[in-house]
């Protein structure tokens, strides 16, 4: 049977629907989709590249309350509603991730929740 542990953090935005932020199930991490809402106003970020900061920080704090990292990520889904913002996504991963890359998904959606320009989830793997 598998250990299910929810992650929560103050960190990152609270969920505005019914979900957990996180959730653990042995040696998995699903991390739920991040918009650019700033975690302590609830505030959107201004803007594609501020939203794609957020949105890195806000997984990445998430990531922290598993006592994990960005590092972990072996797979990264990121919806975008305009691709024409697909290179700048492209250059900020680069401050957030090294090589071994995660794999990865774009996808260009038509809206995300809050107006937001830009959403994210991932998969993380960690050794016991």
């Amino acid at each position: 049977m598998s250990n299910k542990k929810v992650i929560q953090t103050l960190d990152a935005p609270a969920a505005i629907g019914i979900y957990s932020q996180a959730v653990c199930v042995d040696n998995t991490i699903y991390l739920s989709g991040q918009i650019g809402l700033d975690p302590n106003t609830m505030q959107m970020a201004e803007g594609i590249e501020a939203q794609i900061h957020r949105v890195f920080q806000n997984l990445r704090a998430v990531a922290g309350a598993a006592d994990s990292s960005l590092n972990d990520v072996v797979k990264l889904n990121i919806y975008l509603t305009d691709m024409d913002s697909f290179a700048k996504v492209n250059e900020i991963m680069t401050s957030y991730f090294h090589q071994p890359y995660p794999a990865r998904a774009v996808v260009g959606v038509a809206a995300l929740p809050r107006g937001a320009l830009v959403e994210m989830d991932g998969i993380l793997c960690v050794q016991d």
